[in-house]
Protein backbone atom coordinates (compact mmCIF):
# COMPACT_ATOMS: atom_id res chain seq x y z
CA UNK A 1 0.00 0.00 0.00
CA UNK A 2 1.27 3.46 -0.87
CA UNK A 3 2.16 5.81 1.96
CA UNK A 4 -0.75 8.22 2.46
CA UNK A 5 -1.60 11.23 4.57
CA UNK A 6 -3.27 8.77 6.95
CA UNK A 7 0.05 6.91 7.40
CA UNK A 8 1.79 10.22 8.14
CA UNK A 9 -0.87 11.23 10.67
CA UNK A 10 -0.65 7.87 12.47
CA UNK A 11 3.15 8.15 12.62
CA UNK A 12 2.84 11.64 14.11
CA UNK A 13 0.32 10.32 16.67
CA UNK A 14 2.65 7.47 17.65
CA UNK A 15 5.49 9.97 18.09
CA UNK A 16 3.28 12.34 20.12
CA UNK A 17 3.89 15.02 17.48
CA UNK A 18 0.33 15.74 16.33
CA UNK A 19 -1.23 18.57 18.35
CA UNK A 20 -4.71 17.58 17.15
CA UNK A 21 -4.37 14.01 18.52
CA UNK A 22 -7.00 13.31 21.16
CA UNK A 23 -6.31 9.76 22.35
CA UNK A 24 -5.44 6.21 21.32
CA UNK A 25 -8.31 3.70 21.34
CA UNK A 26 -7.95 -0.05 20.79
CA UNK A 27 -8.50 0.29 17.03
CA UNK A 28 -6.56 3.48 16.39
CA UNK A 29 -6.20 7.20 16.97
CA UNK A 30 -8.89 9.83 17.46
CA UNK A 31 -7.86 13.25 16.19
CA UNK A 32 -9.50 16.62 15.65
CA UNK A 33 -10.09 17.54 12.03
CA UNK A 34 -7.47 19.89 10.60
CA UNK A 35 -10.23 22.30 9.58
CA UNK A 36 -13.13 22.50 11.99
CA UNK A 37 -15.73 22.81 9.23
CA UNK A 38 -18.31 21.72 11.80
CA UNK A 39 -17.46 22.29 15.48
CA UNK A 40 -16.16 19.08 17.01
CA UNK A 41 -15.23 17.40 13.71
CA UNK A 42 -12.99 14.38 14.46
CA UNK A 43 -11.44 11.45 12.63
CA UNK A 44 -10.65 7.89 13.66
CA UNK A 45 -7.46 6.51 12.07
CA UNK A 46 -6.71 2.79 12.35
CA UNK A 47 -3.38 1.71 13.82
CA UNK A 48 -1.95 -0.12 12.00
CA UNK A 49 -3.14 1.57 8.81
CA UNK A 50 -5.03 -0.65 6.37
CA UNK A 51 -6.28 0.12 2.86
CA UNK A 52 -10.02 -0.10 3.65
CA UNK A 53 -12.56 -1.44 6.13
CA UNK A 54 -12.80 -4.78 4.36
CA UNK A 55 -9.07 -5.36 4.89
CA UNK A 56 -9.69 -5.79 8.64
CA UNK A 57 -10.46 -9.22 10.05
CA UNK A 58 -13.82 -9.61 11.79
CA UNK A 59 -12.55 -8.78 15.28
CA UNK A 60 -10.59 -5.71 14.16
CA UNK A 61 -13.52 -4.51 12.05
CA UNK A 62 -15.89 -4.89 14.99
CA UNK A 63 -13.49 -2.96 17.23
CA UNK A 64 -13.04 -0.17 14.68
CA UNK A 65 -16.78 0.26 14.22
CA UNK A 66 -17.35 0.14 17.99
CA UNK A 67 -14.68 2.82 18.52
CA UNK A 68 -16.20 4.94 15.75
CA UNK A 69 -19.64 4.82 17.39
CA UNK A 70 -18.12 5.51 20.81
CA UNK A 71 -16.52 8.69 19.48
CA UNK A 72 -19.97 9.62 18.17
CA UNK A 73 -21.51 8.92 21.59
CA UNK A 74 -18.97 11.20 23.25
CA UNK A 75 -19.47 13.95 20.67
CA UNK A 76 -23.24 13.73 21.19
CA UNK A 77 -22.76 14.09 24.94
CA UNK A 78 -20.28 16.96 24.77
CA UNK A 79 -21.72 18.99 21.90
CA UNK A 80 -25.43 18.32 22.36
CA UNK A 81 -25.49 17.68 18.60
CA UNK A 82 -28.74 16.58 16.99
CA UNK A 83 -26.98 13.71 15.21
CA UNK A 84 -23.58 12.46 14.10
CA UNK A 85 -22.58 11.99 10.47
CA UNK A 86 -20.01 9.27 9.75
CA UNK A 87 -18.12 9.15 6.46
CA UNK A 88 -15.71 6.49 5.19
CA UNK A 89 -14.45 7.03 1.66
CA UNK A 90 -10.72 6.58 1.11
CA UNK A 91 -10.84 7.81 -2.48
CA UNK A 92 -8.33 10.65 -2.03
CA UNK A 93 -6.26 8.99 0.70
CA UNK A 94 -6.60 5.26 -0.03
CA UNK A 95 -6.30 4.18 3.60
CA UNK A 96 -9.07 3.50 6.09
CA UNK A 97 -10.20 6.49 8.12
CA UNK A 98 -13.57 7.76 9.22
CA UNK A 99 -14.73 11.36 9.41
CA UNK A 100 -17.04 12.00 12.37
CA UNK A 101 -19.14 15.18 12.19
CA UNK A 102 -21.45 16.45 14.95
CA UNK A 103 -24.47 18.12 13.33
CA UNK A 104 -26.32 20.86 15.16
CA UNK A 105 -30.02 21.56 14.65
CA UNK A 106 -29.13 25.27 14.93
CA UNK A 107 -27.04 25.15 11.74
CA UNK A 108 -28.25 27.61 9.10
CA UNK A 109 -31.13 26.29 7.03
CA UNK A 110 -28.96 26.50 3.90
CA UNK A 111 -26.37 24.03 5.27
CA UNK A 112 -28.29 21.93 7.81
CA UNK A 113 -28.90 19.05 5.39
CA UNK A 114 -25.76 19.49 3.28
CA UNK A 115 -23.09 16.83 3.34
CA UNK A 116 -19.92 18.23 4.93
CA UNK A 117 -17.91 18.41 1.69
CA UNK A 118 -20.45 20.92 0.35
CA UNK A 119 -19.50 23.36 3.13
CA UNK A 120 -16.86 26.09 2.82
CA UNK A 121 -13.77 24.33 4.15
CA UNK A 122 -11.54 27.31 3.33
CA UNK A 123 -13.55 29.49 5.71
CA UNK A 124 -13.41 26.91 8.51
CA UNK A 125 -10.96 27.57 11.35
CA UNK A 126 -7.81 25.49 11.42
CA UNK A 127 -7.43 23.30 14.49
CA UNK A 128 -5.49 25.13 17.17
CA UNK A 129 -4.94 24.22 20.78
CA UNK A 130 -5.82 27.80 21.74
CA UNK A 131 -9.27 27.54 20.12
CA UNK A 132 -10.02 23.82 20.42
CA UNK A 133 -7.70 22.44 23.12
CA UNK A 134 -10.27 22.43 25.91
CA UNK A 135 -12.76 20.59 23.71
CA UNK A 136 -10.07 18.09 22.66
CA UNK A 137 -9.16 17.41 26.29
CA UNK A 138 -12.84 16.92 27.24
CA UNK A 139 -13.34 14.41 24.41
CA UNK A 140 -10.18 12.52 25.39
CA UNK A 141 -11.13 12.42 29.06
CA UNK A 142 -14.63 11.16 28.27
CA UNK A 143 -13.34 8.48 25.84
CA UNK A 144 -10.81 7.21 28.42
CA UNK A 145 -13.49 7.25 31.14
CA UNK A 146 -15.88 5.20 29.00
CA UNK A 147 -13.18 2.64 28.20
CA UNK A 148 -12.19 2.42 31.87
CA UNK A 149 -15.77 1.56 32.79
CA UNK A 150 -16.10 -1.22 30.17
Amino acid sequence: MAVTTIHALVERCRAAQLPAAITKLPSGWVIMGERQVLPGYCLLLPDPVVPHLNALDADARTQFMFDMALVGDVLLAITAAARINYAIYGNVDPALHVHIFPRDSAEPESTRTAQPWALDWNAAPLYSDALHGDFKRRVGLELRKRYASK
